[in-house]
């Protein structure tokens, strides 16, 4: 099992506002280079959504339906993927206000299910995951300051990743 984490401050935001932002997973196409396509089945106001994503991945795409909750008094969106490419792929996005910021902090668990694939497989599904996170929450806000190791390079470079 894989473990990625990406940890970003954006800058004179409201918590809220940030989480409206984050929760819309149809943005991600033109924020980030890497996600080819997302299809939102449900979202805010419910409790509970669903979407599908396809991310570029070495060749081909990476594709996964995820069931997604979202607990707004915690500022929590939990996700869980129900159909797709991973064995197991589950994770949080969590918000928490610092003083006139808000501090993102985004978690996943995955793995493929082959582990003779493992070593070659993870590493680029993990780097793919992060600069995706990263992509968005910049694209997002301007003001924001990545508190994770990642280097976004051009949106030219990611295609055929």
């Amino acid at each position: 099992m894989r473990h990625v984490e990406l940890d970003a401050v954006v800058l004179g935001e409201n918590a809220q506002t940030v989480y409206d932002s984050i929760a819309r997973f149809d943005r991600f196409p033109e924020l980030a280079p890497h996600v080819s396509s997302t299809t939102v089945h449900g979202s805010l106001p419910d409790a509970k959504g669903s979407s599908s994503w396809e991310l570029h991945f070495r060749s081909g795409l990476l594709r996964w339906t995820e069931e997604d909750r979202f607990v707004r008094d915690e500022l929590q969106i939990q996700f869980e993927q129900t159909d797709g490419d991973f064995d197991t792929f589950a994770g949080t996005w969590a918000l928490t206000e610092q003083g006139g910021d808000v501090a993102v902090h985004f978690e996943v668990d995955f793995d493929f299910g082959i582990p003779s694939l493992e070593g070659i497989l993870d590493p680029i599904a993990e780097r793919v995951i992060k600069e995706t996170v990263a992509w968005a929450i910049t694209g997002l806000f301007d003001r924001t300051q990545l508190r994770s190791e990642v280097e976004l390079g051009t949106p030219a470079d990611i295609v055929g990743v």
